[in-house]
């Protein structure tokens, strides 16, 4: 589905040239395998190197920028001592400090006599200015190679600053002007770039940011990712409407069962969000619900009631948690809750080997397990479900949404309830679960 003009976008680093595997296994680490990783890799911070006070004027633990004359190399006297070099302009002198310098190129560098660009970080000491380990030596007629603006992105070991910009500038160079989609009344009132220009600039600034300003480019990009996702979502929405699910109807004879047996009487929102569950459930649609509601509002005891549905429906259950200790709690907790119904609960996780191992596997390809709760173990190519019609994930934000698709594979469309106890607001909760119904758990259980 990806048009044939972002081809070159998805390509890997590895396509750029300087990018070897081991510069590829370092990008990898700051999340930039492909092209369009490093497009979108925001500077943290900007340096701003416009700064030229001269040696007298200048301001300690700061950046800034001096055009000096080299006058002489002072070579470390001993071992662990810093190598210096001392240089002057109008204004006064400036010693340029290394610790574990290599001397044969400092002194290629900045040869005695010549006139040399120089920038970095300044402090005074002993009533002297110096530059520690500049981050710029250049010639006159070089002068141009510095940036005045640069961008600071964040950074691994391993990875040179200069290679990661290299990298970043060949991929500019890849960016295709894109048509626009966004209104041209929107982009007059904004005051918004192109696209492609918006991605240039970003790597590429013009003005330093002070705290509190709002910089239209990066407004720009981070309207236009808000807007994919939600498109992408509502085509996730529409497709999924478009394959239907199955209706899973229920007596509600094990729900009482669970309700009757529970140790607590149930909370009026509880059962509010249990019906929004059910009347989804029933519909000949794949349900997709977001719970929220904070630890110990009850989610587990709604979804104790949401598996018992399922399972009157003649299907089973899965709960996906992102740790071991939080499955296993929920095996405990859904036992207590269901067991007392008649309704088998599991657990599997990655500990679980041989012989327990292989008899889960057998009882919940057969459907002896009614309900079973795990980590990833769940969705792995051994586990078999004999008919997965519900899925439960627990902490979303805990687990990626491939996991989350995975699980979903092992059966056939089976209904899904996502539970989180993370407090996101209404707005944002539209904008990061767009493709689900909302259910909350505002009331606290008696006690709690």
């Amino acid at each position: 589905m990806r048009p044939e003009i972002l081809f070159p976008l998805f390509a890997p680093v590895e396509t750029i040239s300087g990018v070897g595997p081991k510069v590829a296994q370092n990008l990898a680490k700051l999340g930039a395998s492909r092209i369009v990783d490093l497009l979108f890799m925001v500077p943290n911070s900007i340096i701003d190197r416009r700064a030229r006070p001269g040696v007298a004027n200048a301001v300690s633990n700061s950046i800034a920028t001096f055009e000096v004359e080299v006058e002489d190399h002072i070579p470390a006297p001993r071992k662990g001592l810093p190598y210096k070099v001392r240089t002057r302009e109008a204004g006064g002198w400036l010693t340029l400090t290394w610790f574990h310098a290599r001397p044969d190129w400092l002194l290629s560098q900045l040869p005695i006599g010549e006139t040399r660009i120089v920038s970095g970080n300044v402090e005074r000491f002993a009533g002297e200015l110096q530059m520690l380990h500049p981050d710029y030596i250049l010639p006159l007629n070089k002068a141009d190679e510095m940036p005045t603006l640069e961008p600071v992105y964040p950074m691994t070991a391993g990875l040179a600053s200069k290679t990661l910009l290299k990298a970043i500038s060949e991929s500019l160079k890849r960016a295709p002007a894109l048509a626009e989609w966004n209104s041209k009344s929107l982009m007059i009132e904004r005051k918004w770039p192109s696209w492609n220009a918006a991605i240039v600039q970003l790597h590429n600034p013009q003005m330093a940011l002070k705290a509190g300003d709002r910089d239209p480019i990066r407004t720009r990009l981070a309207y236009d990712e808000l807007l994919s996702k939600q498109l992408a979502l509502a085509l996730v929405r529409n497709k999924r409407m478009s394959l239907g699910g199955f209706s899973q109807k229920s007596t509600g004879k094990l729900i009482e069962k669970v309700i009757h047996n529970a140790p607590f009487t149930p909370t009026n929102d509880q059962i509010k969000v249990y019906g929004e569950i059910a009347e989804d459930m029933q519909l000949p649609e794949q349900m997709s619900r977001l719970l929220q509601g904070d630890v110990g509002s009850g989610k587990t005891f709604v979804a104790a009631l949401a598996c018992a549905h399922a399972l009157e429906a003649g299907r089973q259950s899965a709960i996906m948690a992102p740790t071991e200790i939080l499955a296993r709690q929920h095996g405990k907790s859904l036992n207590s809750l269901l067991a007392p119904a008649g309704i088998t609960v599991e657990v599997l996780t990655g500990r679980d080997k041989s012989a327990k191992r292989k008899d889960i596997l057998q009882r919940l390809k057969s459907g002896e397990i009614d309900v079973i709760c795990g980590t990833h173990a769940l969705f792995q190519e051994t586990v078999e479900y004999q008919k997965l019609g519900l899925v439960i994930i627990d902490e979303q934000h805990r687990i990626g949404v491939s996991n989350r698709l995975q699980l979903l594979a092992k059966g056939l469309r089976p209904d899904l309830l996502v539970m989180t106890a993370t407090p996101i607001p209404r707005t944002l909760t539209l904008a990061a679960f767009g493709d689900m119904e909302l259910s909350q758990i505002r009331e606290k259980p008696t006690g709690r």
